[in-house]
């Protein structure tokens, strides 16, 4: 059970961490694409061959059987969960910012 909560807290970190993020375009970019020439040189001629299908009949339905199933009874219990905080990008510029701004002050 930890093991679950654990992969979920990692991975809803992970989609957090990602939203968070401050991207910026540092370069340009470019592409050049080939060209090419291309001459025919002969005609083409194409016959698909035939095929007699005959499909099987199928009939769908329903029944009622009875059968053993199986109950689940739930509880309550206080577990401990992981907890995540994100601080988003441009806040962590600008507590960097003042920081550095307040060791040049001292």
């Amino acid at each position: 059970m930890k093991s679950i909560v654990l992969a979920a807290a990692i991975v809803s970190l992970a989609t957090i961490g990602l939203a968070g993020c401050d991207v910026k375009k540092t370069q340009e970019g470019s592409v050049t694409v080939p060209k090419y020439e291309v001459e025919k040189t002969q005609q083409g001629n194409v016959t698909l061959p035939k095929y007699d299908v005959t499909t099987p009949d199928v009939k769908v339905g329903s029944t009622e059987k009875q059968v053993t199933v199986p109950t689940v009874q739930t509880e309550k219990r206080t577990i401990e969960v992981p907890t995540v905080k994100v601080t988003p990008a441009d806040e962590k510029q600008a507590k960097a910012q003042a920081d550095a701004q307040a060791n040049q002050k001292q």
